[in-house]
């Protein structure tokens, strides 16, 4: 093959190659050295479409939902990457807590092989085993750090708290209810002695003193395991009445033996027991608490958002907006391609060369002495 032909067949090589490129993703935005892509976008608009769907939304109200939520999209992902950008700052470690997350709920669905593990959180999630292992771990990192540097930091004084007290009081009249935990321990009334014997075992734990609710998280076969146990709270008359007769006039804390219900054995304790009346301003400091925060946090959040934007590096292309943008903040997108070199001539080079002075540098020759122009003690 001749010189000619064998670089005609490169120049068609290249041009069949640039031709096959196909883009698979496009960068929208740069974070500290993280990106969102287009795709990461897509992925986002379709979470909202499903949860607005989810609200009961279609046609033209869904379509009108989705465009006015749908500049907060890229808002989240920046947000997302610059608390973990924090978070990896404040040398949070999260490892323990999501591996102690994923054995409870593997543990919930009485599955012990991992491989089937993973192969269930796939079907249930849609989505492979790693990357909602890597989304659990996003979320739980940025819920800490929010709570470490923003949620940690808002507090109130007791007189702040009792005035809200004072001029609320109508939403602290109480009625009479008993709030419960569970444990159930159901059998197919074919094993019924073990599921008993189960039971009482249960229940004399509890009454030493034993966490209920990890109890019931680990042994109870009702739904509200997932719960830690907790059922919430009845008014007198909602309960069935051997259920209520066993708790209704006894203490926080209290513990049932086991109640046989058909299918199983139940167990309850009980969490609290609400009077009737205006509820003490000491039993409900906390929820005044929760109800002074809400307003403050995300005013706080946003702000501290605001702050880390204003310390990243962030760039953003045009034609996608981040609705939570830094006042003032440059985010202008830089394309490297358009990023010219700077160029010296050769004339400005000699010209430099001709005006600088070179110090004279001696270098000894090996086996020789320098001699020295200075004194010294030796001789």
């Amino acid at each position: 093959m001749s010189r000619t032909l064998f670089f005609l067949g490169l120049v068609a090589s290249s041009v069949l190659s640039a031709a096959e490129i196909t883009v698979v993703d496009e960068i929208i935005a740069k974070v500290n050295g993280e990106i969102v892509t287009r795709n990461d976008y897509a992925k986002g608009l379709k979470q909202l479409e499903e949860g607005l769907r989810q609200q009961g939304l279609s046609g033209p109200r869904l379509e009108a939902a989705i465009k006015d939520n749908e500049k907060q999209i890229l808002r989240e992902r920046i947000d997302n990457l610059l608390l973990l950008s924090k978070g990896k700052d404040l040398n949070i470690n999260v490892d323990s807590e999501v591996n102690k997350q994923l054995a409870d709920i593997q543990r919930q669905a009485k599955i012990a092989d991992p491989e089937k593990f993973q192969q269930f959180v796939r079907e249930q999630t849609g989505q492979s085993y790693e990357d909602y292992k890597s989304d659990m771990k996003t979320q739980i990192l940025t819920n800490r750090v929010i709570r470490q540097e923003v949620a940690g930091k808002i507090n109130f004084k007791r007189e702040e708290q009792m005035k809200y007290y004072e001029d609320h009081k109508s939403e602290f009249q109480r009625e009479d209810r008993v709030f419960l935990r569970e444990i159930m321990v159901a059998h197919d009334g074919k094993d019924t002695a073990a599921a008993e014997k189960k039971a009482k075992d249960l229940t004399a734990r509890g009454k030493k003193g034993e966490k209920f609710d990890e109890m019931a998280a680990n042994n109870s076969d009702s739904p509200s395991a997932q719960q830690g146990g907790d059922i919430g709270s009845y008014e007198k008359g909602k309960l069935r009445s051997d259920i209520e007769n066993a708790v209704w006039n006894q203490p926080k804390g209290f513990v049932t033996d086991p109640i046989n219900v058909g299918n199983g054995f139940l167990i309850l304790k009980v969490e609290d027991h609400q009077k009737a009346g205006l509820a003490e301003f000491e039993e409900i400091q906390g929820e005044i608490t929760n109800k002074l925060f809400q307003p403050r946090f995300q005013p706080e959040l946003r702000k501290y958002l605001t702050q880390l934007r204003m310390e990243a590096f962030l760039e953003i292309k045009p034609g996608f907006e981040d609705s939570g943008a830094a006042p003032g903040k440059n985010t202008a997108w830089v394309d490297p391609a358009e990023i010219k070199p700077q160029t010296v001539t050769k004339e400005e080079v000699a010209a430099q060369t001709r005006h600088k002075r070179i110090p004279l540098i001696k270098v000894p020759i090996p086996g020789t002495t320098t001699q020295s122009t200075g004194t010294s003690a030796s001789r």
